[in-house]
């Protein structure tokens, strides 16, 4: 964890852990990608015909229709390697856009393996792989330990403006309300309560300036 300037307080620190995802950017699920979690859990359920590594992805009202096209896809995949590979692609569609849609986000189709998922991602896919938070955890607070103080040092060298001088006051306000955003959307990303990787803010909620 960073020490310079004054360090974060714990409960500043678990926020982070919440947060930072929504404010980053890249807050977006790679479970549609073909080497992500759903597409490989796929892949070995068709390999060993055991459809449970792929129904822990969806809810129970949809494990009907996913058992369903599990049947049909292991049938067809038997036909020939060109009918495996247009079932198989078939399923993991399929798989992807109900996973997708019991989350409340619409299905955009397959993305290909090796996409830039930015550092984040990554480092909590290896987290739960290693059994290992601390890289994790070092990661994201060094993440809005900058962003905090950036957007914080910003507001305060524009703070002592003159009266007069309207341009600079200006500037101020710009830079505080940029710092509130950024502070307003880390508490709102930690407040919400899970499930879809990533909604939008509801309409007209928080605060406009």
């Amino acid at each position: 964890m960073r020490t310079d300037d004054h360090p974060l307080h714990v409960s500043v620190v678990i926020l982070v852990l919440a947060a930072v995802f929504f404010i980053s950017g890249q807050a977006f699920a790679h479970c549609d990608g073909m080497d992500g979690p759903v597409v490989m859990a796929a892949r070995q359920a068709l390999e060993t015909g055991d459809v449970n590594p792929v129904l822990i992805w969806v809810q129970e009202k949809d494990e009907a229709e996913i058992r369903s096209v599990f049947r049909k896809t292991l049938a067809v995949r038997k036909l020939s390697p060109e009918a495996k590979d247009l079932a198989d692609r078939s399923f993991f569609e399929t798989l992807v856009r109900v996973h997708r849609a019991g989350e409340g986000e619409p299905y955009t189709g397959l993305k290909p393996a090796g996409r830039d998922l930015g550092p984040a991602i990554p480092a909590a896919d290896r987290a739960v792989a290693d059994g290992k938070l601390e890289p994790l955890f070092k990661l994201l607070t060094n993440k809005i330990h900058d962003g905090l103080h950036e957007r914080f040092k910003e507001a305060m060298e524009k703070k002592n403006f003159k009266k007069d001088d309207l341009d600079a006051g200006r500037k101020y306000v710009e830079a505080y309300v940029l710092f509130l955003h950024y502070v307003e959307a880390l508490y709102e990303a930690a407040a919400k309560s899970g499930g879809a990787h990533h909604h939008e803010p509801e309409e007209g909620k928080g605060h406009k300036h």
